[in-house]
């Protein structure tokens, strides 16, 4: 039982001292998450020239596509740094194909255009319009748009949740330790909390609705404590 408790401990310490710093590295992140199953940290992840993985270590390999994965599972649900509104998209001159960035991970009409003039999906990498079946458009069309961003460009709050989260996955898969899972999956929560802090004090969100280039004044009742 001393055995259980010392390696849970000497995990969460590790964990906690690589993530005290900023986690503005895929590297710092593996590190992390490396250290909450026991295991001892890298000094070098990819290379510098081709950017492809160095480690031939299966076990680096793996966690490395949990981040990968998890990074991606969480960008998709769309937070306000990766969400933008009434994107415009222009239809190529010649074959009046409209592509979206390589980095969308999910897109729809923008909302104030909601109508059944035109319903857009993927194929064969570009829009095509379900209602008029049809890939050419002849005007352009604006679109909310989800991005997925390295793991370097994303806020510090996302680093860290994301580094949970994937350390959960990797605990569980990894590490015969039910113990250890649960004090990871305590900090993912405490940290997916903070991510939501994050976007509703960055988003300025109104469940009124606000048209798209308008302004608003939000309640702010803790505005009286300054009077």
């Amino acid at each position: 039982m001393g055995s259980l408790y010392g390696s849970l401990f000497f995990s969460q310490k590790f964990f906690m001292a690589t993530t005290t710093t900023e986690l503005d590295t895929e590297l710092s992140a593996v590190n992390s998450i490396l250290g909450a199953i026991g295991q001892s940290p890298i000094t070098q992840l990819k290379d510098t020239t081709t950017g492809s993985l160095i480690s031939t270590n299966p076990e680096i390999s793996f966690i490395y596509n949990i981040l990968t994965e998890v990074n991606k599972d969480v960008q998709n649900e769309g937070w306000h740094f990766n969400t933008e509104e009434h994107v415009k998209v222009s239809p190529d001159p010649t074959t009046k194909y409209i592509e979206l960035p390589a980095n969308t991970l999910r897109y729809d009409i923008h909302e104030g255009l909601v109508s059944k003039v035109t319903d857009v999906v993927t194929r064969y990498g570009r829009l095509y319009d379900l209602v008029n079946h049809t890939d050419e458009f002849d005007a352009d069309i604006y679109v909310d748009i989800v991005s997925l961003y390295d793991f370097t460009d994303i806020p510090n709050c996302f680093q860290r949740y994301i580094t949970y989260r994937a350390a959960v996955r990797a605990a569980t898969q990894l590490v015969s330790n039910p113990e250890l899972v649960k004090l990871l999956q305590l900090d993912e929560a405490k940290s997916r909390a903070s991510c939501i802090e994050y976007d509703c004090d960055k988003g300025d969100h109104s469940f009124f609705g606000v048209p798209h280039g308008s302004g608003y004044r939000s309640y702010t009742p803790f505005s009286v404590l300054s009077r």
